[in-house]
């Protein structure tokens, strides 16, 4: 059986790079390319059976690390590999802890991220060249990604549909449950990231990737 991956990122000239990069590694793969989050989170939806998801940090539709707590609450059993311009050590040890499979420089060569890939499918955790594993240096961050860490799968989908601006109501129909369900998950995730309201709930899922993504911005792929 051939292998699937789903590759998200806007750029299509990158999509294209990691396409190359991909089609080295073994015949007959099948590629599904993704310019935004919403066209990620369809593919992950209609190929359950995909080996690996290549994921952009900043795309239309998702902003920094919460999309990879999206991702991986949506399709727990989908391996999320972070591709991004900011590889920094703060970013790549935040995304790791949040459930990535590795973290890949948008600066690597084609071969490196052929490498890199192996790797993750090997069951290795890959990270940039020189990188090393330190603690979070932000105490504060460092408390919110454990609290995230506590978090259902359900409990994070709600918390990632809280910040798309959902309704209880339209969460409800999306999860295909209880709008009551919903305000007891609603609860449950103020709870646990110690927070009073769905604001201030959104704005600390958006403190996680915040820097990432303000470092991305002016980044070229």
């Amino acid at each position: 059986m051939s292998r699937t991956f789903i590759i998200a990122d806007d750029h299509p000239l990158f999509r294209g790079a990691l396409r190359q990069a991909l089609t080295g590694i073994e015949d007959g793969l099948e590629i599904v390319e993704a310019g935004d989050f919403s066209a990620a989170r369809s593919a992950a939806n209609e190929h359950p059976e995909a080996d690996l998801l290549l994921l952009d940090l900043t795309m239309p539709g998702v902003s920094g690390l919460s999309g990879l707590i999206a991702l991986r609450a949506e399709y727990v059993s989908l391996p999320v590999v972070v591709v991004s311009a900011s590889d920094d050590p703060t970013t790549v040890r935040r995304a790791l802890d949040l459930g990535a499979s590795g973290f890949i420089s948008k600066s690597a060569s084609i071969e490196e991220i052929r490498d890199g890939i192996t790797a993750i499918l090997s069951g290795d955790v890959w990270t940039p060249k020189d990188f090393e594993l330190g603690p979070e240096q932000d105490p504060e961050i460092a408390d919110l990604i454990a609290r995230l860490q506590t978090l259902t799968p359900q409990q994070s989908r709600v918390l990632g549909m809280l910040a798309e601006g959902l309704l209880n109501k339209q969460i409800a129909y999306e999860l295909d449950v209880s709008e009551a369900t919903i305000k007891a998950h609603v609860s449950a995730v103020l709870q646990k990231l110690g927070v009073d309201s769905r604001t201030q709930a959104v704005i600390q899922l958006s403190r996680i990737g915040s820097d990432a993504l303000d470092r991305e911005a002016g980044a070229v792929p």
